[in-house]
């Protein structure tokens, strides 16, 4: 087994490339221990490197909406009247604690979506 760490994108190509002869290894041979190996690797890399912002909490209840086929109709009991509803919907209104709260339990939409940057 050839493993080296990955300190940059060159690396980074050179581990994928490294990664495509062993990918349908059969489990429990070395070439399966290096593929598993190296996907660790190429992870713990674009982690750190690329990291992946949480979504914006607007498109994230837009996203669950669409997902549970409701309208903004629906979103009443969590954030309130109808034009509440569109304030939030238009970014015209930040999320409260509460509805944050609401979101969470009545529609099961992650706190770490409802509490990132932007969608207030």
């Amino acid at each position: 087994m050839d493993i080296k760490p990955i300190r940059n994108d060159a690396d980074l190509d050179a581990a994928f490339e490294q990664l495509e002869t062993v990918f349908q290894a059969e489990e429990g041979s070395p070439e399966a221990d290096l593929r598993d190996v190296l996907v660790a690797l190429v992870e713990a890399y674009e982690s750190k490197h690329y990291p992946i912002a949480p979504p914006d909490p607007i498109d994230s209840i837009r996203f669950s909406m669409e997902l549970q086929g409701l309208s903004p109709k629906d979103l009443e009991p969590y954030i309130g009247p109808s034009g509440r509803v569109s304030e939030v919907l238009n970014r015209k209104r930040p999320l409260s604690l509460r509805m944050i709260s609401r979101l969470h339990e009545g529609l099961r939409i992650p706190y770490e979506s409802l509490l990132a940057e932007g969608g207030g």
